[in-house]
Parts: structure tokens; C-alpha cells; sequence
């Protein structure tokens, strides 16, 4: 019974590793990643880590604009957009009219953050788009990923217990309350999909507009519906 709870442990911790779901060479947060087991144990340390890299970001590259707030200074910021600390926007971003970064963010280099977005203790790596009427709490955008129009990332359980991961080997606890989704790099969310809670989204994966997806779904997927996944032909990879 112990060899198999320890096998299991085992391909718990391989199926969850950082580098099958994020490339952390494309976020200016990258070092947060290097203790950990799983991408979603950064989250609790989003804030400190913000605090700490904020005053050493070179000066001729980013300007403080309030307590604990870097951005770049090629960052669009549109005059109607609410930006709170602790925040670090990078090079290229465009932050649109009446979205709301509510603090704790850490958003890469070319983003689209759109009109009516919130965006809340989150890592949004470079070139991602989520560009209208989203919400992102406690979760990671990976590379270039993208989320259609009204697709959200919810972020607790009705019940406030712990957030779980369910996969085919069963349910792993995260030990976290408040914990939305992993999208891995290249994956796409179609418009008014709804990521629950302890969502984990392999790499290159598409998501069916009005999608209700819990889980686990697996890199180079194609997510019709619950129990309707079928696999692409070929993995996308980032072109050097």
C-alpha cells in the first residue's frame, strides 16, 4: 500500500511540474519558479516578490507611478484604467480604457489587458491577450495564451474549502482557498468560458466558446465539452 501511495505522489509531482505548462523564460517573474513543485504554489508570494524586485527595476526602463506600481515606459495606460499595487507592468503592454488591475499582478511584455478586465494576484506572462469583459484572480496566463471575450478564471469554491485539482488518478489538494487556473503557453479560451476553480490547461490547447471546464485538460487538447476532448495532430512550439 505504501509503494503505490508513493508511486502515485510520484506522478502527481511529474504531472504537475512548472515546465509542462509555462515557459518561465517569458515573464520577468521566472525566478519565482525555480523552488517549486507545482506553478500554483507562487501565488501565495506574488505580492513580496513585487515589493522586492519593484526597486531594482532599472530606472531609464520603468517609472513608479504610486505605493508599489512599476511600469514600463513603452506600457500603454489608458487614462480610465485602475491600476493598484503592488503592480509591475512590463515593456509594450497596453492596458485598456476601464480595465481593473487590483493589485498583486505581475503582467509580461506585450499584453493586452482590455476594457472592463480585472486582473488580481495573478502572473500574466508575455503576449498574452485578454483583451475584453475578463476576470483573472489567483491564476497563471502562460506564454502568448489567450482568453476570449467574457471568459473568466473563478477563483473559490462556494463551500471556502481548499481548492482541489481533480485528474484521472484523483483529486490533488492545493492547499490554497483561493486558487483559479494554470493556462498553459498557446492555449485558447473561447469566448464565455468559465474555468473553475483548480483548473489546470495543458499547453496548446483550445477551449470551446461557452466552455465549463473543471481539472485537468491535457497539453494539445481541443475541449468540446465535459468528456468530449479530442487531441490536435501537432504541438505548437515557440519559433527561435
Amino acid at each position: 500500500e505504501m509503494c503505490i501511495r508513493d508511486s502515485m505522489e510520484g506522478k502527481q509531482m511529474e504531472l504537475f511540474q512548472v515546465s509542462k505548462y509555462l515557459d518561465v523564460e517569458h515573464t520577468i517573474a521566472k525566478y519565482m519558479f525555480d523552488p517549486v513543485e507545482n506553478p500554483w504554489e507562487v501565488l501565495p508570494s506574488i505580492s513580496i516578490f513585487i515589493e522586492q524586485l519593484g526597486p531594482m527595476l532599472p530606472s531609464e526602463e520603468f517609472e513608479q507611478r504610486g505605493s508599489n506600481v512599476w511600469i514600463s515606459k513603452s506600457a500603454v495606460i489608458a487614462p480610465t484604467a485602475y491600476i493598484g499595487g503592488p503592480c509591475i507592468i512590463d515593456a509594450g503592454t497596453e492596458v485598456r480604457h476601464c480595465a481593473f488591475i487590483r493589485g498583486s499582478a505581475i503582467i509580461g511584455k506585450n499584453c493586452v489587458i482590455g476594457n472592463s478586465t480585472e486582473v488580481k494576484n495573478s502572473i500574466i506572462f508575455d503576449e498574452v491577450q485578454i483583451p475584453h469583459y475578463n476576470y483573472v484572480g489567483d491564476s497563471i496566463l502562460g506564454f502568448r495564451s489567450h482568453l476570449g471575450a467574457g471568459a473568466i478564471t473563478s477563483n473559490v469554491k462556494n463551500d471556502k474549502s481548499n481548492v482541489e485539482v481533480n485528474f484521472a488518478l484523483g483529486k490533488m489538494d492545493t492547499k490554497l482557498r483561493k486558487f483559479g487556473a494554470i493556462v498553459g503557453d498557446f492555449s485558447q479560451i473561447g469566448c464565455n468560458s468559465v474555468l473553475n476553480p483548480g483548473t489546470i490547461i495543458g499547453r496548446n490547447c483550445s477551449i470551446y466558446p461557452l466552455s465549463n471546464v473543471r481539472g485537468l485538460v491535457n497539453e494539445n487538447s481541443i475541449y468540446k465539452a465535459p468528456g468530449k476532448v479530442v487531441q490536435k495532430v501537432k504541438l505548437k512550439k515557440d519559433p527561435k
